[in-house]
């Protein structure tokens, strides 16, 4: 009795080893790919899964993230027969895992060929400085033709990298000379570019003091003659009113005189007086109006009655 009780037990037990055996979480992000009798059954995608004992086997174990892969330097000729090195960087998705595990034996095995091979074959079409210098185009062209090859494997790609590219010893030497003739080049033209802009600067700023210094002369002239002619206004207003005054007194004696009605004769007598004073300059030659040569000779008339009139006086 107690042996077919142990018997029992250890049946159960054995049996819940087995259920538990065959229980399977699958995380996040992954897939199992599972066979029965051989022959592809199911994709697990994540969480618990029973497999039938003994009938059910998980083939492969696949992670559905993008995985990155780095190979190994590959060793390429340009078209100019320069050997270099160069290391490439594939990102990579599983998108279709029965292709996954039945298309080919090694996936990363046999990307890393195709890889190699393509690399090959595009830099067999460029030179060195065409490699150099067409990273971008050298990435586009190979993830296209790995994405379309590794279509069939339930893989896609996402992105190519070239890592490094590593020529030999002797052209990296020529390259650093070059870099280095290149510096020191740039660095001539800056030196020559800030003395040009130095001299430039200096040559405005001597511009723009000589335009400022004529500018101020110019202001200065100005001021002057508007001094001179405000100064000339002052004295021909100056002189016009002194004209105008004197102007204005004749015409008040004028007046006073029409006013007080003086006879012709006063008038004449006058300009007689006038005349005595012109006569007693310097002048050799003296012009006498018409009408004070008829009161000229009444005066020499009269001048010449009183002398005789003296002469008989002193004879008597």
């Amino acid at each position: 009795m107690i042996g077919i009780i142990i018997a029992v037990v250890a049946v159960v037990v054995i049996v819940l080893a087995v259920l538990i055996a065959n229980l399977h979480i699958v995380p996040q992000a992954h897939a199992y790919v599972i066979e029965r009798l051989g022959s592809f059954h199911a994709i697990w995608s994540n969480g618990l899964r029973f497999k039938v004992p003994f009938i059910d086997r998980i083939n492969k174990k696949i992670n559905l993230m993008e995985q990155v892969v780095d190979f190994p330097p590959q060793a390429v000729i340009t078209k100019d027969n320069v050997r270099m090195q160069i290391d490439t960087i594939v990102y990579y998705q599983i998108t279709d895992c029965k292709l996954y595990a039945y298309g080919v034996t090694n996936p990363i095995f046999a990307i890393e060929n195709l890889t190699a091979t393509t690399l090959r074959n595009m830099i067999g079409e460029l030179d060195l400085d065409g490699t150099l210098t067409s990273r971008d185009t050298i990435n586009g062209r190979m993830r296209a033709i790995l994405d379309e090859a590794t279509d069939a494997w339930g893989i896609k790609v996402n992105r190519v990298e070239l890592k490094n590219i590593i020529p030999p010893r002797e052209i990296q030497d020529a390259m650093e000379k070059q870099m280095k003739a290149e510096r020191e080049r740039r660095e001539s033209i800056l030196k020559a570019e800030g003395e040009k802009n130095s001299a430039i600067l200096v040559a405005e700023g001597h511009k723009q003091s000589a335009i400022l210094e004529a500018e101020a002369k110019k202001q200065a002239a100005i001021l002057l003659a508007e001094a001179e002619r405000e100064k000339m206004i002052r004295e021909a207003e100056g002189e016009a009113e002194a004209i105008l005054k004197v102007q204005q007194a004749k015409a008040d004696g004028l007046k006073m005189l029409n006013e007080a009605h003086v006879e012709q004769a006063v008038l004449t007598l006058q300009a007689y007086e006038a005349m005595i004073k012109v006569a007693d300059g310097k002048a050799t030659k003296i012009i006498i109006p018409s009408e004070l040569q008829s009161i000229a000779g009444l005066a020499t008339a009269v001048a010449e009655s009183v002398k005789e009139t003296k002469t008989d006086s002193k004879t008597k």
